[in-house]
Order: structure tokens, then sequence, then C-alpha cells
């Protein structure tokens, strides 16, 4: 009888060994099943991110490429200005330059025509100068012939007389002796001749 009891509390006892057992079994079952959600949903996530970040990743280098081409584009457009400005600036620097030589030598005939024209007015001042003092010249040999006469018929004196110059100071202004104005040289002579210069065309008609 004791032996039958001891079995039935042993088969009891194994029974609920069996049955904690069993229900810590259960819980790690679920424990682990809860991780194994856990760890899925996360790897999901993870995928999720992942494909996300690829997407992500796909259309930053898809903007990015767009940007590049975009800016490519730009540059492109702007470098085809610029050469074109670049030949335009050509066109028009051979055209400045022919302008410039067609000014040079405009400049250069001007030149050459201005020097002819003062060329040709320094020979008529240079005439004008000539005449102007062969002409006060004459004048003044007029006015020392003049005093001469005058010398003469105050001093008594015989036509072929040559009168000293101071002695025909008196007769001119401020007592000033004529000169030719040439800076040529006069010559008194007798009263009955004509006072001359040295210059030829400075004289007095005979």
């Amino acid at each position: 009888m004791n032996l039958k009891r001891w079995f039935a509390w042993a088969c009891l006892a194994l029974v609920v060994v069996a049955e904690v057992a069993l229900f810590r079994a259960y819980r790690e079952h679920d424990a682990l099943s809860a991780e194994l959600r856990n760890t899925q949903a996360e790897l999901r996530q993870a995928a999720a991110e992942r494909d996300e970040l690829k997407n992500s990743n796909a259309g930053l280098q898809a903007a990015e490429i767009s940007r590049l081409r975009k800016q490519n584009q730009i540059l492109t457009n702007q470098v085809a200005q610029w050469r074109t400005a670049l030949e335009q600036l050509n066109s028009e620097s051979q055209s400045n330059a022919q302008h410039l030589a067609t000014a040079r030598t405009a400049l250069r005939l001007q030149q050459e025509h201005l020097q002819q024209l003062q060329t040709e007015s320094q020979q008529i001042l240079d005439a004008s100068v000539s005449v102007i003092q062969r002409k006060s010249c004459i004048n003044n040999l007029r006015l020392i012939d003049d005093a001469k006469q005058q010398w003469a018929l105050d001093f008594g004196r015989p036509p072929t007389a040559v009168p000293p110059v101071k002695e025909l100071l008196p007769y001119f202004k401020d007592k000033i002796f004529p000169e030719c104005p040439s800076g040529g040289t006069i010559y008194l002579n007798a009263v009955n001749e004509v006072p001359t210069c040295s210059i030829t065309g400075h004289a007095l008609p005979q």
C-alpha cells in the first residue's frame, strides 16, 4: 500500500515537474517567438531602410547627375557665347586695326600737307618780310639822299663832296642814322650820287 502511494506520488510529482517544464518550455517558446518576431520586424525594417537608402541614393545620384548635366549645359552655352564674343572681338579688332591703319595714313598725309603749308607759309612770310625790309631800306636811302642834299645846301658843298655821317645826324629823327633792316651796308656816296646798299635790290631809282 505504501509502495502504491509512493508510486502515485512519484507519478504526480513527475506530472507536476513535466507540466512545469512544459510551462517553462511554452514560456521560452513564446519568448523566443516574440524575439523572433521582433527580430523579423527589425530585419524587415532594416530591409525597408536599406531599400529606402538605395532608393534615396539612387535619387540623389539621379539628382546629382541631372544637376551636373544642367551645369554642363550651362557651361557649354557659356563657352559657346564666349567663343562667339571672342570671334566678334577678333572681327572688331581686325576692323579697328584697318581703321587705325587708315587713320594713320590720313594723319601722315595731313602732316605732310601741313608741313607743306607751313613751308609755303614760311616762304610767303620770308618773301613778305624781304619785300618789307627792301622797301624800308629804299625809304631809308631816300631819307639819306634828302639829308645829303640839304647838307650840301646848308654848308655850300659841291656836288662831288661826300658828307661825314656825324654831320648828317641832325637831319634824322632823334639823330639816329637810318640802317638797312636786312643788315646790309649803306654807302653815302657823293652828293650828286644816290646812296646805295650792299644787298641786291635795295636801291633807289636812278
